[in-house]
């Protein structure tokens, strides 16, 4: 019997692939589920480039906003909710695409993966969200140097978590994979270095247009602290113009060194109109 089929859109922030999974949901009868471990919170719209209702054209969205932002939100959680959001869709007759540029959270689901069964420390947690990530990492490089090698060390979330397990544990485990129960198409977005720094200004100046300073107060408001919203990344963090746009370009960067790992990734230049043209005529999904 063949596995039901699930699309995977990924890649590099501000390549468009939000709109590409629109597309797709549209000619296919489709539903997406989002891959994005900040979009999942609440109130974090304008830094996130999180979708809005006139850009979805009326395709069901998953797991937008589903937790708030002062309580953290695992990779495990994550996978627990997405695996049931692909039940649901194909239960319906309609076909899953995960949509995403979070790598941690798309491997969850798309290999198996099947993590320690550790329990939040909140206490332990207090502690380390006073530290830097410069000095999470060195702490964590000291407990586990495996699982240091391996890690985004300007994570702070996965940092604490990290050594939230080896505290636990002893050590970080090796990450078990099982055979996944869907065919994953993975279709990957990227542009040439150029035209993706000219993307993201234009997007990182919307930001700012949009109001992103507000939306920092408005949380601010609703009682998230300096020190949480640091943890959501640099768009939240004393963020200026200059300094989003260049962080930005660096994320971008560990974005695909994570991806190009997966040999399962079809990729498509976002700016060869051509090429997006050749994946919809040949889209018998």
């Amino acid at each position: 019997m063949q596995k039901p089929k699930v699309i995977v859109v990924l890649g590099q922030t501000a390549t468009g692939k939000s709109a590409l999974a629109v597309k797709i949901a549209k000619k296919i009868n489709g539903e997406i589920v989002s891959a994005d471990s900040r979009q999942i919170y609440k109130g974090l719209n304008i830094g996130t480039g999180k979708i809005n209702k006139k850009e979805m054209r009326g395709i069901p969205h998953h797991l937008l906003d589903v937790a708030t932002p002062e309580k953290y939100f695992t990779a495990a959680q994550y996978k627990e909710l997405a695996e049931k959001k692909i039940e649901e869709v194909l239960a319906r007759g309609r076909t899953p695409i995960i949509c995403g540029g979070t790598g941690f959270y798309i491997d969850a689901v798309t290999k198996g993966v099947v993590f320690p069964d550790v329990p939040p420390n909140f206490k332990l947690r207090k502690t380390l969200s006073k530290k830097s990530e410069l000095e999470l990492f060195s702490m964590l490089k000291k407990l586990d140097k495996r699982r240091a090698q391996n890690i985004d060390a300007k994570n702070k979330i996965r940092l604490i978590r990290a050594i939230e397990i080896v505290k636990a544990l002893g050590r970080v485990p090796e990450i078990k994979e099982k055979a996944p129960v869907y065919r994953f198409i993975k279709i990957g977005l990227y542009l040439p270095p150029d035209k993706l720094k000219t993307k993201i200004e234009k997007r990182v100046k919307k930001m700012f247009k949009d109001g992103l300073l507000n939306e920092i107060k408005k949380l601010k408001k609703a009682g998230v602290s300096n020190k949480r919203l640091a943890e959501f990344g640099f768009e939240y963090r004393d963020p200026t113009y200059e300094r989003v746009v260049s962080e930005t370009l660096k994320y971008a960067k560990r974005q695909m060194l994570w991806f190009r790992r997966d040999k399962q990734i079809r990729w498509l230049d976002a700016s060869k109109k051509l090429e997006l043209a050749r994946l919809f005529k040949g889209l018998t999904l």
